[in-house]
């Protein structure tokens, strides 16, 4: 990565270039290609100033994506190997950004825009050769997007009847054109037949208000409302799935919080919010099949809330616990076969978390955190109410050494319990637990030179796991359901140069 500054005039501009090659450990080299650039124009400091940043992105890779465990147990592949060579993937993208800040006398006024202009060919095959014995079951998934947007915030503090206040109003617009988004058979890369193509267009805005009062010197309130609304237009090349849709919905918050006590708070939140589903479901009256199929809300509503203390009263030590739930009124599941995901059933989502930051000396920092929580349908279904890749186990640590002479340090470790693979629990994956380490030199004030271990104890774990079926050569038409995972990357070191202008 180089960068630097160097003044214009009153201002100054700010110039990144990064090229990054990699081949990877797969038995198929990853091949990636990606190049990146910024250059921003920033004039005025951060209380009364403006900014235009340019960036440009532009990648392409050969993918290894998740293999089937029967074909490594029984040695048909290596852990590292891959079923279709051909997958992978081209993506670029290139925007303009404009951001303003002013403060003045407790008053501040923020402003973006943007303009996005973006592409992406993927290339994928979960299930082999099931749907397509001969020429196997690769698809493409392709988009063209344009997307402008600007967020507008204005935050002033006041007082009623001796009370202090502070308020914040905003506003969010978003645009989206793609022209098309399109799903293909292919073979090797090459298109051999169109499944569904559609031209979409999407504008959203949302408004919002928030208003913090502190009550007494121990207790204060922060109350908020946002409205967002949504209007979708589908143009596809299905008979029945063109249309257009609209939604809107209101999301309240309250946040009340009492103390210090002791450097010790405890609060209380609870709010309403959501999460949008695919565009083109909103419209859809026929699936790919061409059987009937029911439009998907297009707005699902979300419930959360949350108890919980945060204090200080031990030197060097912030630690802080939480109680949580959430009730989502139809949960987003990834589809593994697919590589997509669908509307489903509603679910309740509940746990606790517990995370810290120690100091224990000015040179030695430690970070243990831990989650554990419990996620299941709240609808009936005779396939059970486990949600698939739910985690209910989290932990992580990490310790920091630094300004020890010009050596410096840190090892992290990662934990994810077992994950539900099926509705009905009976299928699910293996734990997983990782190592980090870097140690890091200062050759001189504005040059140092870092070494990364991944994966430290070169531990033989999976990024993902899903169950699905699919079909080798040789197997029986119907495929074989089984247990399909992409292998983390073994132990790899990474030496780093890096120098400050």
């Amino acid at each position: 990565m180089l960068a630097d500054s160097i003044a214009a005039g009153a201002g100054s501009i700010l110039y990144g270039l990064e090229v990054h090659r990699n081949e990877g450990p797969r038995d198929s080299p990853e091949d990636l290609r990606k190049y990146s650039g910024t250059l921003r124009y920033r004039r005025g400091g951060a209380d009364d100033g403006f900014s235009v940043t340019a960036m440009a992105y532009r990648n392409r890779w050969n993918a290894t994506d998740q293999i089937p465990l029967r074909a490594v147990e029984f040695g048909q592949i290596g852990r590292f190997s891959n079923i279709d060579a051909s997958d992978g993937g081209e993506s670029s993208r290139y925007s303009l950004s404009y951001a303003l800040r002013k403060r003045d006398t407790g008053r501040l006024f923020e402003f973006d825009a943007y303009a996005v202009a973006s592409r992406l060919d993927l290339f994928s095959n979960f299930t082999y050769f099931l749907d397509n014995p001969e020429d196997g079951d690769q698809f493409t998934q392709s988009e063209q997007r344009r997307m402008a947007g600007l967020n507008g915030t204005y935050s002033w503090t006041s007082e009623i009847n001796g009370l202090a206040m502070r308020n914040k109003i905003g506003l969010q617009s978003r645009f989206d054109r793609l022209a098309p988004v399109g799903l293909h058979l292919s073979v090797a890369r090459e298109r051999s037949g169109a499944v569904r193509e559609d031209r979409v267009r999407e504008g959203s805005t949302g408004v919002y208000a928030e208003n913090t009062i502190a009550w007494l010197p121990t207790f204060r309130t922060v109350a908020g409302v946002r409205y967002d609304a949504y209007r979708f237009k589908i143009d596809s090349n299905t008979e029945g799935n063109s249309g257009k849709a609209s939604d809107g919905i209101v999301s309240p918050k309250l946040s009340l919080i009492f103390g210090p006590w002791n450097k010790t708070e405890v609060f209380a939140n609870y709010g309403k919010g959501f999460h949008s589903n695919d565009a083109r479901g909103t419209t859809q009256t026929r699936a790919i099949d061409g059987s009937p199929a029911s439009p998907v809300t297009p707005l699902v509503g979300t419930r959360g809330m949350e108890l919980g203390a945060r204090t200080e009263v031990i030197p060097g030590l912030q630690s802080s616990l939480a109680l949580w739930r959430l009730n989502i009124d139809s949960e987003l599941l990834f589809i593994g076969d697919a590589g997509d995901t669908e509307a489903s059933r509603a679910s309740r989502r509940s746990g606790v978390e517990w995370n810290n930051h120690y100091i224990a000396a000015p040179w030695l920092l430690f970070d243990p955190d831990l989650a554990v929580s419990r996620a299941r349908f709240t609808q009936d279904d005779p396939a059970g109410k486990h949600i698939p890749g739910s985690l209910g186990k989290v932990a992580s640590f990490g310790a920091t050494v630094t300004d020890r002479g010009r050596w410096s340090g840190s090892v992290q470790a990662r934990y994810f319990g077992p994950r539900p693979l099926v509705e009905d629990n009976s299928v699910k994956s293996c734990g997983t637990a990782l190592a980090y380490a870097r140690l890091g030199y200062k050759l001189s004030k504005s040059t140092r030179v870092s070494l990364d271990v991944f994966n430290l104890f070169d531990r033989k774990a999976s990024d993902v796991d899903y169950l699905y079926s699919s079909r080798l050569p040789g197997e029986p038409d119907e495929g074989v359901d089984d247990i399909h995972f992409h292998p983390v990357e073994p132990r790899s070191f990474r030496l780093t140069l890096a120098h400050s202008f």
